[in-house]
């Protein structure tokens, strides 16, 4: 999970606090939807997984919208680093020095922000006990990374980061149903969900394979982005 654009030129303290604060308020979306789904829908996992997938694309696009002009609302480590990579050239994206910068502030915003959905819904702290590894949820990641990725330097690299809001809310909010994994595609994310033992949690032996894939996404992502869109504002690319 994540946006969005290149960060405009906010003083690095000022991002940072929005990278924290949106990957916290995130992550908090993610798993007191899952509590609340739990505690509404005790019977039906199905109606529980479509009320924390709904909650979660909602809160993502109007983070986005909140946090993208300060930060970009990366609120993801592939992001980030993808924004990087893809930027290196031109020195479009971000330094590597601020990658590091906005992945500590990711992860301490996603552990904050289990830990106070854990708060809000009177769940005892603790660590996840849900183990989620299987080669079938591997994949999944791998998939739901690739195109998150893809999707983000799409619409970066055609100068349309207006509509990342609801592209990429609409594109987490599908694939919690298209892949096996229900869509983590965010190392912040997926270590933050370590910190509650509830719907959303995640054990700590899943999460080195979900982080791995991930960043294994990461890489097929932006292969699809420079062999779609293999420079920024493309002439050849129409609308």
């Amino acid at each position: 999970m994540g946006a969005v654009s290149t960060p405009p030129p906010a003083p690095l303290p000022r991002r940072l606090l929005a990278e924290l604060v949106g990957t916290g308020l995130l992550v908090t979306v993610v798993v007191g939807s899952g509590i609340a789904a739990q505690n509404l829908s005790p019977d039906d996992i199905g109606l529980q997984l479509l009320e924390n997938s709904l909650a979660t694309a909602l809160g993502l696009g109007v983070l986005i919208v909140w946090l993208g002009p300060v930060s970009g609302a990366h609120l993801n480590p592939v992001v980030s680093l993808a924004d990087w990579f893809l930027g290196r050239r031109d020195r479009t994206g971000l330094s590597l020095p601020h990658v590091g910068a906005y992945t500590v502030a990711q992860v301490v915003g996603g552990i904050a922000g289990a830990v106070l959905a854990n708060v809000m819904f009177e769940v005892d702290q603790g660590l996840a006990t849900q183990d989620r590894v299987s080669s079938g949820h591997l994949v999944g990641e791998v998939v739901a990374t690739a195109g998150l990725v893809a999707l983000v330097f799409a619409l970066v690299r055609t100068g349309r980061t207006t509509l990342a809001a609801p592209a990429v809310g609409a594109y987490i909010g599908a694939a919690y149903w298209f892949t096996s994994s229900t869509s983590f595609a965010n190392p912040a994310v997926t270590l933050g969900r370590m910190f509650t033992d509830t719907f959303a949690g995640i054990a700590p032996g899943s999460v080195p394979a979900f982080v791995a894939l991930q960043l294994a996404g990461l890489a097929v992502g932006v292969a699809l982005t420079l062999a779609l869109y293999p420079r920024p504002q493309d002439p050849t690319i129409q609308g």
